[in-house]
């Protein structure tokens, strides 16, 4: 990972965005739905994208979290 996408964000922040990262990754949004600002936020980085109402992430966002 050359770049870290999170590194405008206070570590409070990036840690909420990158625990959001891993919960859509495994699908666990019933139990622990992502915020509002956290799904803009991870939209607006290239991260994710919204297919039929449901957050996936893109490779970028896979790319974050190995």
């Amino acid at each position: 990972m050359a770049d870290n996408p999170f590194a405008d964000y206070s570590l409070e922040r990036a840690i909420s965005l990158r625990w959001a990262l891993r919960d859509i990754k495994a699908k666990r949004l019933k139990l622990m739905p992502v915020g509002d600002s956290d799904l803009r936020a991870l939209i607006e980085l290239g991260l994710i994208v919204m297919r039929d109402g449901a957050p996936e992430l893109t490779q970028a966002g896979n790319d974050v979290l190995e």
